[in-house]
């Protein structure tokens, strides 16, 4: 059987299994040791120490940091005879923390030159996708698969190769790239301004690791304050339950009974809480009743207005119930843990915290002005006039990273614009502009056949004043690189760009000569003659078949002669 075009090998050919799908939301990333001299025992002993280092890095910068969903951790594989360290983390709505793990293996790789990373997500090779303006042109994603490696910080592509030498460039399987790195490390492209729009969001780390997290101040029950104490990660999965809730997670809430809640609604304190930024967000976005549960014992539960952080606290407290008795969580590590405090508290093995020893606990509460947002400096923004402002000062929508990923939507958007040799299949249309009203005029301008009638021109949209009108906007500077990572790339290896320009060469003159192909035929068959004929109804002499009639200028006969 031929090979597949997906690249599996069915059964006969040494099959190996079905292609590995990554899961939504998650990244996965690997580490490997390239160094020829050392033996399985030495490159384990190497992991050993990455993994050492990666841990210590976690405990020096992640010390207060909360994680939407999985933490960063690498784990030793042993594949194909091959050791390498390997983690994957669901990182669910919040990719700061996808960032954050890019940040922390490029950390990695600067502590030992001798590592080799790759990282990927579900989208697949999301750093070329982030650098997708500054990409040479040949680096698509049909054969980018395994190219993009991290080393001493560094972002380092797997230079083009065709197959058997011409042809189709060649896609990559991991032992091809490894191959290339043990034998040809010195031939990686480094492109800077690649590099540079790669790693553009890693510019505000590690800054960016204690920003990401919010404390507010919440009423919930003496109970769930010990919990969350104990291990504030918690409050992610917690957060997440309540955001997901649907009407059989509400069950165990709706009961008046409260003896059969974990965490009911009585012995409340007011403790400070460590959010995700995401998940404080989504938790104050939801409008939500309190429950049978609370509202039966109103005496006892808090005012839910007048109380601070009430509100806030009982939505808390409704996730880690709904999170608790979801039998469909009952393998999970943090439920599992969660349960064994509780039955350790109601065993008297421990004992819940007094007033004395929470009132010495951390007692913060961040501004809230993050979840607001000001239209008149959005407005502001978009019309490029706050930039004439210093930064600083409160001017501007957001914060700098806001405005500096407003920017650059902008001037991707223009660039877009003004790339000619891009594929139309970039550009993508509403079905419902594809309709029979539309027609086109015979010197290309669209028009619409119901305003005709009234007198009305013909739309036509110039893309070059557009995109000079959303940088006037916007108070950017007119964009005059084309394509720098091409240049680059050319200024590295120039003996490449003349068997390039070579193709692209024969290329166009084998589509022009097509074209001239059809063009000729369809002439000759008269399908480029737009004007009608018309018939000159006069005949002149008898009126016998065999007389001449004027059709369009041509005469036609039996003796005639036709022009070509």
């Amino acid at each position: 059987m031929a090979d597949q075009p997906d690249g599996v090998k069915w059964f006969g050919e040494g099959f190996d299994g079905f292609p590995k799908i990554l899961p939504d939301d998650c990244v996965q990333y690997t580490v490997y040791i390239v160094d020829s001299k050392l033996n399985d025992f030495n490159v384990r002993e190497q992991l050993r120490k990455v993994q050492a280092a990666a841990n210590a890095l976690c405990k020096n910068l992640l010390k207060d940091f909360i994680w939407q969903r999985d933490a960063f951790g690498l784990e030793m594989v042993q594949q194909k005879g091959q050791n390498f360290l390997q983690g994957r983390s669901n990182y669910g709505d919040s990719v700061e923390d996808e960032w954050l793990i890019v940040y922390l293996l490029r950390e990695l790789s600067r502590q030992f030159p001798q590592c080799w990373v790759r990282v990927f997500d579900s989208d697949g090779e999301f750093l070329l996708i982030e650098a997708a303006d500054a990409l040479p042109r040949w680096l698509n994603p049909e054969i980018a698969e395994n190219r993009v490696w991290i080393n001493s910080g560094k972002l380092l592509v797997v230079p083009k190769a065709r197959a058997n030498g011409q042809g189709r460039l060649k896609a990559l399987n991991v032992d091809d790239a490894l191959a290339f790195i043990q034998t040809r490390s010195s031939d990686f492209l480094h492109v800077k301004s690649m590099e540079s729009e790669a790693f553009y969001r890693l510019q505000k780390y590690p800054g960016q690791i204690k920003s990401s997290v919010h404390r507010a101040i919440v009423t919930i029950p003496r109970k769930l304050a010990y919990v969350l104490h104990e291990t504030p990660a918690y409050i992610s999965q917690a957060v997440e339950a309540f955001y997901l809730r649907d009407p059989i997670a509400l069950r165990p809430l709706q009961a008046r009974d409260r003896s059969r809640l974990l965490f009911p609604p009585e012995d409340f304190v007011t403790v400070s809480v460590r959010f995700t930024k995401v998940g404080y967000a989504q938790l104050k976005g939801q409008d939500y009743q309190a429950p049978v549960s609370w509202t039966a014992g109103r005496a006892k539960a808090p005012d839910m207005q007048g109380q601070t952080g009430s509100e806030t606290g009982m939505k808390i407290t409704c996730g880690f119930e709904m999170l608790l008795s979801d039998p469909h969580n009952v393998d999970k590590k943090s439920v599992r843990e969660i349960k064994l405090l509780l039955e350790d508290l109601d065993a008297g093995e421990e004992q819940l915290p007094s007033d004395d020893e929470i009132s010495r606990w951390e007692y913060t509460q961040d501004d809230e002005s993050w979840l607001d947002i000001n239209f008149e400096d959005f407005e502001k923004e978009l019309s490029g006039r706050s930039h004439q402002i210093p930064l600083g000062q409160g001017a501007g929508f957001g914060d700098r990273a806001a405005q500096d990923n407003l920017r650059k939507m902008v001037a991707r958007f223009e660039k877009f614009l003004n790339d000619d040799d891009g594929p139309a299949e970039d550009a993508e249309f509403p079905d419902d502009m594809d309709n029979d009203d539309d027609s086109n005029s015979a010197d290309g301008t669209a028009t619409l056949d119901g305003n005709s009638e009234h007198g009305e021109e013909g739309i036509d949209f110039d893309g070059d004043r557009f995109a000079s009108m959303m940088s006037d906007m916007m108070g950017l500077a007119p964009s005059t690189a084309l394509d720098t990572a091409t240049q680059e790339e050319h200024a590295a290896h120039p003996a490449a760009v003349v068997e390039e320009d070579d193709a692209i060469l024969d290329e166009g003159k084998e589509i022009r000569r097509v074209m001239d192909g059809m063009e000729a035929e369809l002439r000759q068959a008269g399908a480029l003659s737009f004007d009608p004929p018309t018939i000159d109804k006069t005949v002149s002499g008898n009126d016998s078949p065999s007389s001449p009639v004027s059709v369009s200028g041509v005469s036609t006969g039996p003796n005639s002669s036709q022009p070509r």
